[in-house]
């Protein structure tokens, strides 16, 4: 039966649990009950009193006054909005506020769009009563941050910035010191933001009501011509961006409330970090290498250079002598258009893009133990889980606003799980850290399986009735040396224990895992331990639990959706398939390859033996960003034709003979698929810079110069294709996707998939799978002369090889790669903070800072690869993980050694 309460006696059907605010707002709008200190994406606080409702329990009864944010609505109570005692409340409540805040509307940054002006609008103020007295107009204004300001004589004491701080981003920076009238807002121990542990993500600034918290880009004015929703270009968590722009110039960016993704959260990178899009180093022109020198030429001059090239190569070596690697920064449908150039046109399986040298581990082991490679839940399950497993990932860096979800829920129940070599900033927070060696975590997860079984905590239902080959896997198990994994990993064994038997006894346990798993030589192995201990216990197919990779980048998923990689077609389908090659040809209208093509890894390897003449580079920069880069580069100069496809001249296009100058995500529509296989619509922002193309349209147009017909660029016509051959895409439809996507498979009525696996595996049956631990190649062949483990790792302000944030103010906060070394090996080693080191191994040198720092255990070193200046794959390996041929980077064995500055 319905349930009934009155505003201003009209009768509206009200829900169990909301507050009088969110009840009138559902049936009168944002504008219905004015407020000051509530915000979206905040928890009720009643500090301001503007939102003050009169509530009685019958009509023309005595009557209460109340907050609305926070009070419950009560069934056949009414309410009464606009009372005369409440409007004269609200009036004098405001007033008061005026007493204390500069009356400069005019020429203020937020006038029209702040909130306190619209609030003194919406009660009728014409005149302030009461004399001004003491005030605060005389604070200072804080400009010593590359982003946030603040002007605190604006400040009406809401808490709202502190809110969001502590709420959202759970940094708690911000904080009220003093009392009574003296109060304020301070950063920190009552520093500036520069000297504060700020994280720059903004959710101050846009909590503001007023210019007391805001940013140098000013996104709370009202001088732009537009918003435009977007995706972020940066990682996998997919934020959606409202972006502001004027006269074809970007302004601000700010995050939507009504974003399922982000609800108004997002990180430097993509609040801030967007001024690349017109930056004075992009290209603008195609290039031909003539001479040995790189020269701008036409549209027209670049296609017929590559393709009398790509023709010729082809009649002379064959199709195979030809490759592509693809980019998980480009969108779905240019993805998908990249391998269908290489495979329909070229007439190769020769493509393959990132997720090689990042997450191809996750999607190799889900597929063998589930039957599909991709995230089994949605982020929001963090509300619905009580234990949380992070192995090898530091989301509050690479993943910030998951990693912010993560960290409020550690907070909130004390009941975090880190598996990471590092004392990241979720560790700190964890109930246990399993801080392990590097390249152990097959040892580790065994410890966790093995005490889950001991004690008795598998959950047999599950297992007999979703699972196969459990009997044989529990064998192998039990059989394990458990002592020996203790030396193997240094994990204790109680801890593991523990940690075990917190995991397995919750009633809901969701696992989330970055490139600290897969970027080894067991990476492949890793993930499929994690999908067993997600069996074992029962944890898949319901909210709260499941297996969830962290990618890397913002449409790594996607990439490999659209058939991205050289063994399988878009929609993960076998091209080894005598059926599924026919429906392609069908499709195509070309007759297909019918072998396994080369791996990313292994194209570079080809390319050096001279059997791969010709690569084709699609927004990737391999000469930094993979391993022993010296080896990439030797490869790259011995082919006949390298094109690449960039915003910017990077170090792989120094190698090229051709470069073709693509547009950045703000200026191109499409879709990006997420971590969570949301598939959200990227909308352009601004026209393509003069000179330069969407990627998409420079592969059709490729396409057409070499023979084969394919349509203009457009995500709606792509998505049409798309739709009619990928299975899991067949209701995707582009204006049906709206503001928030939807997360694959999709069915063709358009319903979509929160959670995967329900009351099916894909393979029929989840399978069970046991690896016992090896040892990395690169420690037992170099381990000895090079005693030190060095791990890879990602940080906030930057993104893989920085391309884009190298140029913003994001090199203001950070600006170096730094390795992070334990004191007691700085002691042996006489390296103090900030002295400058060489770190050494078998493949060459680098020269860079090192930090002293407890967050690395001894023996173990610690460092970014952001800049080419350090260039920190010169010592990477050629190790590769033994089943998807993804690159070691997390294990690497070096010397490190203080050396003296030099002017």
């Amino acid at each position: 039966m319905k349930k009934i309460a009155f505003i201003n006696n009209v009768p509206f059907q009200m829900h169990d649990g909301e507050t009088i605010l969110s009840f009138a707002r559902r049936h009168g709008g944002e504008d219905r009950i004015p407020t000051l200190c509530d915000a979206p994406n905040l928890k009720p606080f009643g500090s301001c009193r503007v939102c003050s409702v009169e509530v009685a329990l019958r009509q023309d009864g005595p009557a209460k006054t109340v907050a609305s944010c926070h009070t419950p609505v009560l069934e056949g109570s009414f309410i009464y909005t606009d009372s005369p005692k409440i409007t004269r409340l609200r009036r004098n409540i405001i007033e008061l506020v005026l007493t204390d805040h500069p009356l400069d509307c005019l020429t203020c940054e937020v006038n029209g769009n702040c909130q306190l002006q619209s609030v003194a609008a919406r009660v009728g103020i014409r005149s302030v009563r009461y004399p001004k007295g003491a005030n605060h107009l005389d604070r200072a204004k804080d400009t010593s941050h590359p982003y946030m300001v603040s002007d605190l004589s604006k400040c009406i004491n809401c808490y709202r910035c502190v809110r969001a701080c502590d709420e959202v981003q759970g940094q708690f920076v911000l904080s009220v010191a003093g009392r009574g009238f003296e109060s304020k807002i301070i950063k920190g121990a009552d520093v500036n933001f520069a000297d504060s542990t700020c994280v720059s993500c903004g959710a101050c600034a846009q909590a503001c009501p007023t210019s007391a918290i805001s940013d140098v880009f000013q996104s709370k004015a009202v001088i732009a011509e537009a918003k435009t929703r977007t995706v972020c270009t940066y990682c996998g968590v997919g934020c959606n961006l409202d972006v502001a722009t004027r006269n074809g110039t970007i302004l601000s960016i700010q995050a939507p409330f009504d974003a399922e993704v982000n609800q108004g959260h997002t990180c430097l990178k993509g609040r801030y970090a967007f001024k690349f899009y017109n930056h004075p180093d992009r290209l603008r022109s195609p290039m031909i290498r003539r001479n040995g020198k790189l020269e701008e030429a036409t549209w027209e001059e670049a296609y017929d250079y590559i393709a009398k090239k790509l023709i010729n190569i082809k009649k002379e070596y064959g199709p195979d002598a030809i490759a592509g690697i693809s980019s998980s920064r480009c969108t779905n449908e240019e993805n998908y258009l990249m391998q269908k150039f290489i495979r329909a046109v070229i007439g190769t399986n020769n493509i393959d893009g990132c997720a090689r040298v990042c997450h191809s581990p996750t999607a190799l082991g889900m597929q063998r133990t589930f039957g599909t490679g991709a995230a089994t839940n949605s982020i929001a399950d963090i509300q619905h889980t009580e234990c949380i497993l992070i192995v090898g990932a530091n989301p509050t860096a690479a993943h910030p606003v998951t990693g912010a979800k993560i960290k409020q829920f550690a907070m909130r129940t004390n009941n975090l799980i880190v598996i990471d070599p590092t004392k990241t900033e979720l560790a700190k927070y964890a109930k246990y850290h399993l801080q392990l060696r590097p390249g152990t975590n097959v040892a580790v997860l065994n410890m966790l399986l093995y005490f889950i079984i001991k004690e008795g905590l598998a959950d047999k239902q599950f297992i007999e009735n979703r699972t196969e080959g459990f009997a044989d896997f529990k064998n192998n198990v039990l059989d394990l040396d458990i002592d020996e994994l203790e030396k193997i990993s240094g994990v204790d064994l109680e801890l593991a224990r523990k940690a075990a038997i917190a995991y397995a006894k919750a009633n809901a346990a969701m696992s989330f895992h970055g490139l600290g798993v897969t970027e080894h030589s067991q990476g492949t192995f890793t993930v499929m331990l994690i999908a067993d201990l997600a069996m074992i216990t029962g944890n898949i197919g319901r909210p709260g639990v499941g297996v969830n990779p962290l990618r890397g980048q913002n449409n790594v998923q996607g990439a490999a959706d659209m058939g991205v990689q050289p063994h399988q077609g878009a929609g993960y389908l076998d091209i080894t398939n005598p059926e599924i090659r026919r429906n392609y040809e069908q499709f195509y209208g070309v007759d297909l390859p019918t072998e396994v093509g080369l791996k990313s890894t292994h194209m570079l390897d080809a390319a050096e033996e001279g059997k791969l003449k010709a690569l084709w580079i699609m927004g990737e920069d391999i000469a930094q960003t993979d391993p022993n880069v010296q080896k990439v580069r030797r490869s790259l100069d011995k082919l006949d034709l390298l094109v690449v496809q960039e915003l910017f001249e990077t170090e792989t296009t120094k190698h090229a003979h051709v470069i073709l100058p693509g547009a950045s995500f703000l200026e191109k529509n499409g879709t990006f698929t997420n971590g969570e296989r949301r598939v959200q619509r990227v909308n352009q922002v601004i026209d393509p810079l003069p000179g330069t193309k969407a990627d998409g349209q420079i592969i059709v147009e490729m396409m057409n110069k070499l023979g084969y017909k394919q349509p203009d660029y457009h995500p709606k016509t792509m998505l049409e294709e798309i739709s009619q051959i990928v299975p899991f895409f067949k209701g995707i439809k582009w204006e049906e996707l709206g503001k928030n996507g939807k997360q694959w498979p999709v069915q063709e009525n358009g319903q979509d998939t929160k959670i995967l696996h329900k009351e099916t595996f894909k393979l029929g049956k989840g399978r069970f799978y046991y690896f016992d631990f090896a040892e990395s190649k690169e420690i037992e062949e170099n381990g000895e002369v090079y005693p030190f483990i060095m791990t890879t790792v990602r940080n906030l302000e930057h993104y893989n090889c920085g391309t884009m944030t190298r140029r913003t103010d994001n090199v203001a906060i950070n600006s170096e790669d730094i390795i992070l070394i334990n004191p007691n090996d700085a002691m042996h080693k006489a390296i103090a903070d900030g002295d400058k080191v060489q770190v050494s191994s078998a493949r060459g040198t680098v020269q860079m800072k090192a930090a002293v720092s407890s967050a690395v255990k001894p023996g173990i070193l610690s460092t970014t690869f952001h800049f080419p200046e350090i260039m920190i794959n010169n010592l990477t390996s050629d190790v590769l993980d033994s089943e998807a041929a993804c690159p070691e980077y997390k294990v690497v064995a070096v010397d490190v050694e203080k050396i003296e500055w030099q002017d």
